[in-house]
């Protein structure tokens, strides 16, 4: 998932001919050549990490501010922006880094144990979470009808499948808009697999997998960043002025237009508008993620548990009243809130918990795999 750098290649040059050298010899060479170029294509691109960090913690800080939103403006104003660029950007990413998918055997397994195996095992610790947390003991567990965050990794893997139809048709994005427009606009699609999320979303996906590296160089230039600033002040004064009088599940985008009380037809405007905000301030928002490395990079790569292991505080902090308390929706309960959402969030990427549940989110399951996959993997990339 990041970009490979590369190392002059010396298998070719000249040796003495007075020297010969032993076949051992040459392999401590040839290994001592290749191991730091190997090392560095491992490397992880710093940019892209930070961009994901600090996407989550606005994800995190998003869920803080969403019970705020009834008795302070300004909360939901901040709820509405950040609710525009979050997810998209994230998805963007996701997209991005899913181009090298080809549904090989080796990626679908991946796909199987990186994706798939966590959305069934977090949809069903969900469901008994909220059994025993909003004493609802009925609350089904249904692997079709995802519960809260898990919705992403259903759609993850619904987007990566259909990723070899992105890179083959002629007009990816236009069509993925298309489809997009038509979920907004068909509310009998149901809640199976959160569709209406996969399908009004899929665009960010399709986006990413048309982007290459220089499209993010474009929006980190100078004069780009300093753009950024005025736009990204007006859409919160914009967001202050359409809090009271929009309603923000246009943001989930998990209905359609119909189930929010609008005619049809207004899907249409809605979901075009809404990527074009969306593009906009997740552009202003990659002009301003640092590209170098800092303390929070390494953070990069747990941003997915971070994201599935607080929305068990998150949603526990509803069935247990916390926000009854009068100091948190005071000024100072906000700021507090925002900050320990932010520390929350960053605990939960960190190293040790990703070791912690790395059985969970990536487990390695060898035994559920036919042991000649590499094979077949071999086969079909030749």
């Amino acid at each position: 998932m990041s970009e490979t750098l590369r190392t002059p290649d010396r298998a070719g040059a000249s040796q003495p001919p007075a020297r010969t050298t032993s076949a051992s010899e040459t392999s401590r060479r040839t290994t001592a050549t290749t191991a730091p170029a190997a090392k560095q294509g491992k490397q992880r691109d710093a940019f892209f990490d930070n961009a994901k960090y600090l996407a989550i913690v606005l994800v995190a800080m998003g869920h803080a501010w969403e019970p705020l939103r009834a008795d302070s403006r300004a909360a939901a104003a901040l709820y509405i922006a950040v609710y525009t660029f979050h997810m998209p950007a994230f998805i963007i990413i996701s997209g991005y880094f899913s181009r090298s998918f080809d549904a090989s055997p080796n990626r679908l397994k991946r796909l199987v144990t990186g994706v798939a195996v966590p959305y069934v095992l977090f949809e069903v610790a969900y469901s008994f979470f909220k059994r025993w947390a909003n004493d609802d003991p009925t609350h089904p567990i249904s692997l079709l009808d995802p519960w809260y965050l898990v919705w992403f990794l259903a759609a993850l893997f619904i987007w990566r499948l259909t990723t070899p139809l992105w890179k083959l048709v002629r007009w990816p994005l236009p069509l993925s808009l298309a489809i997009a427009v038509l979920a907004s606009v068909s509310p009998d699609i149901g809640d199976d697999l959160d569709l209406q999320r996969v399908l009004q979303f899929l665009p960010f996906f399709v986006l990413g997998l048309c982007l290459k590296p220089e499209h993010f160089q474009l929006v980190r230039r100078r004069e780009v960043r300093l753009l950024a600033l005025p736009v990204m002040a007006s859409a919160l004064v914009f967001a202050y002025w359409a809090a009271p009088r929009m309603n923000a599940a246009w943001f989930y985008r998990r209905d359609s237009a119909q189930e929010l009380g609008m005619p049809g037809w207004v899907g249409l405007p809605m979901t075009l508008g809404m990527f074009a905000c969306s593009l906009i301030l997740v552009a202003c928002f990659f002009a301003w993620v640092p590209g170098r490395h800092l303390w929070v990079t390494a953070l990069g790569a747990g941003t997915l548990y971070g994201y599935l292991l607080h929305g068990f505080l998150a949603k526990g902090s509803r069935f247990w009243d916390w926000y009854e308390v009068d100091w948190v929706h005071t000024p100072l309960g906000a700021v507090v809130l925002t900050l320990f959402a932010g520390a929350l969030i960053t605990a939960l990427c960190t190293p040790p918990v990703q070791r912690m549940f790395r059985w969970a989110m990536e487990p390695k399951m060898d035994w559920a795999f036919r042991r000649d996959s590499k094979a077949l993997d071999r086969g079909t990339t030749r």
